[in-house]
């Protein structure tokens, strides 16, 4: 912008100048064309001295060097003016198109943020609606929750008298820590900061371990009483089928009599087979076939 204007101002001023020049030759009287002057006084008639006046006048109305500069300066001023209120107006402009792209991406964000969030907001009206369904199923057994714990109580002690028959009745291995375990259930049924799912939990977990018995062979250190006599000896226990013990030196065997709750002994021909139980029990053989005496209805088998 500022080459144009220094462009404008040089091409002005050169034509301000070329017709100074022009207008102080036109002006010159050596340019003039000089007819021959006669020595006598020319006679001055009433015509000449009209076309006088009117010479001066024309003369009055030439404008001078000062009034043609003043004027150029005052045009000059104006074009500055212009020039500078059109770059203001330019200026302006800018500024308004930036400010209007501005706001059109402003716009834009927005539009996509409103979208956004109307996808959202369904999202969690579907939410929404399914956490009432859950609520109102929860409602539900929450009412529900007194009737079960009045019915659930008086189950989890029957099973914990179930299980303590269950123990007396069965075969006596492991007997401290079986009744402990019935014990301790006993006592944690009264205790107001233990849930009832947790008591539950304990009470099944009970029957799961008296399960495992069942499906295990097991060998194992204790003393018992034989014919009045006590035993340090080494009981094998197959299952809930049958438990047999074995003294430490393999001369006396015997085995658990269901029907009259005692031990009893066993002839000697059962002493290796007994022997060689306890090793697999005890996992110092591989596994094989045994010989052992079963009681079924007070009747013996092998």
């Amino acid at each position: 912008m500022e080459k144009y204007i220094k462009y404008f101002f040089a091409s002005y001023f050169l034509g301000i100048s070329l017709f100074i020049v022009a207008y102080a030759a036109a002006d010159d009287p050596a340019n003039k064309e000089n007819p021959d002057i006669e020595t006598s006084e020319p006679v001055v008639t009433q015509e000449d001295e009209g076309n006088k006046t009117e010479e001066n006048t024309d003369q009055q109305n030439t404008p001078t060097e000062a009034d043609i500069e003043k004027t150029l300066n005052a045009a000059v001023e104006e074009k500055i003016e212009a020039q500078e209120e059109a770059v203001k107006s330019q200026n302006t402009i800018d500024e308004l198109t930036d400010e209007t792209r501005d706001m059109v991406l402003v716009y834009r964000n927005a539009i996509r943020k409103t979208e956004s969030l109307t996808s959202y907001n369904k999202q969690l009206a579907k939410l929404v609606d399914q956490q009432k369904l859950s609520l109102s199923s929860i409602q539900r057994q929450l009412e529900n929750a007194e009737e079960t714990q009045r019915t659930i109580v008086p189950f989890i002690n029957k099973m914990i008298e179930t299980l303590e028959k269950f123990v007396r009745l069965d075969l006596p291995f492991l007997l401290d820590e079986r009744r402990q375990r019935v014990a301790t259930l006993k006592q944690i049924i009264n205790f107001p900061d233990i849930t009832l799912p947790d008591k539950y939990r304990r009470v099944m977990e009970a029957y799961q371990i008296e399960i495992e018995y069942g499906r295990t062979i097991e060998a194992y250190n204790d003393t018992i009483t034989v014919d009045n006599e006590e035993y340090t000896v080494d009981i094998l226990r197959v299952g809930r089928l049958i438990m047999v013990f074995q003294t430490s030196d393999g001369e006396l065997s015997g085995v658990w009599n269901k029907h009259s709750k005692a031990w009893r002994k066993l002839p000697s021909d059962y002493n290796r087979s007994i022997g060689k139980g306890l090793l697999i029990a005890k996992k110092q053989a591989p596994p094989e076939l045994i010989k052992l005496p079963v009681s079924i209805l007070g009747k013996n088998y092998e």
